[in-house]
């Protein structure tokens, strides 16, 4: 038997036919419904089509080590299974959660000893393998290399972040997308139909098949789960008739599907940043939802509105970090649930306000030119003149105090000599910049001493 979950070199025993048929019939119904060929995989046409890449790999015309990249549900533990089935090799599974090198090393050891005495292949399957640490990943590098194992991989992260360099230059690196809502219906509609699922023992409503293919998100493990829950609920009570009031009823909502280790985290909060920036409030408002229901820790939303509201709105709006400052003490105030309502208020705020991006580009200009060396010495009226001796050296001599003015701003250069006539601050005619837009310029004149005055 090779499905990956009873192994000889793995647990220590053989699992006979009779007992395997009887661990398959208590099985969930998202692991009865694994497709058995390639013939009944939904979606990846991508990668299967003829000539894929993965077609190709499951035929057996391309032995290669592969890193299967794509978000929960989409099939990633069903094409390994195929992979070994189709090419005749020996299936052993490993989870990085609870595997560590010892693991690694023993089904390695095994794979070799089983090539000397007959030949045999070995795929060794591993899932989350993002979760291995760098040592573990290593552990494999050899095995790989010369093929004593045909490795493949399972990661819902990106590899890039997640996989050391060695193990990704021998592997190729397949992304599998999520499924659409007609793969999902078609799952379902499988499951409810054939033997191995629900054996047509039930009907399922139009409105119910709806709701399951909506809650699964593209993930049809989610989908399948909840249909046999809902199943189960109906056989219960003796009815025949899957409803929507019965799917809603065995499954509160669909699972958040969102890492906060990993790139799904990244992906968020990069959507939720750059809604805020494109004014779509709505859009911002949903990926907010998304990161409070994933559990997100709410002082690092609170942080980063704090920053974009600097970033994207600046002096457009100078209340937008009044705002996200206010909401930050707020959450860590009051803590959660209630704090989910100062974080949407200052996202509304933030979403809504007239957008500047002056203040981050004009910081970012004076470092700019700082690292370049251009820091030339402070101008001697401007140096410190509160110690003995200050007076002597030409510190704060000639310094002229601007509220003596009654415009309260005068002519005197305050840059090193390197600098004067540089412009970094830049204000756009976007909300309480428009004024400024105005008045910067006027600045400048009167304290660089240009001709024209202005009041």
């Amino acid at each position: 038997m090779s499905d990956g979950l009873f192994e000889d070199g793995l647990f220590g025993a053989e699992v006979d036919d009779r007992a395997g048929e009887r661990i398959a019939e208590h099985a969930p119904l998202a692991v009865r419904m694994r497709p058995r060929s390639l013939d009944e995989v939904v979606g990846q046409q991508h990668l299967l089509g003829s000539g894929a890449p993965l077609r190709r790999l499951v035929e057996g015309a391309a032995p290669a080590s592969v890193l299967l990249h794509g978000p929960p549900g989409t099939g990633k533990t069903t094409l390994a299974n195929l992979v070994s089935q189709a090419t005749g090799r020996r299936f052993v599974a490993l989870s990085a959660l609870s595997s560590g090198v010892k693991e690694v090393r023993a089904v390695i050891e095994e794979a070799r000893k089983r090539l000397g005495r007959s030949a045999e292949a070995t795929v060794l399957f591993i899932d989350e393998v993002h979760r291995f640490s760098k040592t573990q990943q290593d552990a494999l590098l050899g095995a790989v290399e010369d093929r004593t194992v045909l490795l493949v991989a399972a990661t819902t992260e990106n590899p890039s972040f997640s996989v050391v360099s060695p193990l990704l230059s021998r592997s190729l690196v397949l992304q599998l997308h999520s499924l659409t809502d007609e793969d999902v219906r078609g799952l379902v509609r499988r499951a409810v139909e054939e033997e191995r699922g629900l054996g047509a023992a039930f009907r399922l409503d139009e409105d119910a098949e709806a709701h399951l293919v909506a809650l699964a998100g593209g993930d049809a493990r989610r989908a399948l789960t909840a249909l046999e829950a809902a199943a189960e609920s109906v056989e219960s009570t003796g009815a025949e008739v899957i409803d929507l009031g019965t799917v809603e009823a065995t499954v509160d909502k669909a699972a958040v599907r969102y890492d906060r280790d990993g790139d799904q985290h990244y992906d968020v909060v990069s959507a939720f940043i750059k809604s805020i920036r494109g004014s779509d409030v709505d859009a911002a408002l949903h990926y907010l939802a998304r990161m409070v229901e994933a559990g997100e820790d709410p002082r690092f939303i609170a942080r980063r509105l704090v920053v974009h509201a600097s970033e994207d709105v600046g002096m457009a709006d100078p209340t937008a970090l009044q705002a996200a400052v206010s909401a930050a003490h707020a959450v860590q105030f009051i803590g959660m649930p209630e704090g989910r309502l100062a974080l949407a208020q200052a996202t509304i705020h933030l979403a809504t306000a007239p957008k500047s991006n002056a203040v981050i580009a004009a910081i970012d200009a004076a470092m700019g030119d700082v690292r370049e060396g251009k820091a030339g010495i402070v101008p001697p009226h401007l140096r410190d003149g509160h110690y003995a001796g200050a007076k002597k050296l030409g510190n704060a001599v000639g310094y002229q105090y601007p509220h003596g003015r009654s415009e309260g701003v005068l002519e005197q250069q305050y840059p090193p000599d390197e600098l004067v006539d540089t412009d970094y601050y830049e204000p756009t005619s976007r909300g309480g910049e428009r004024p400024l837009a105005d008045r910067v310029p006027k600045l400048r004149d009167i304290v660089r001493g240009r001709e024209q005055r202005h009041g």
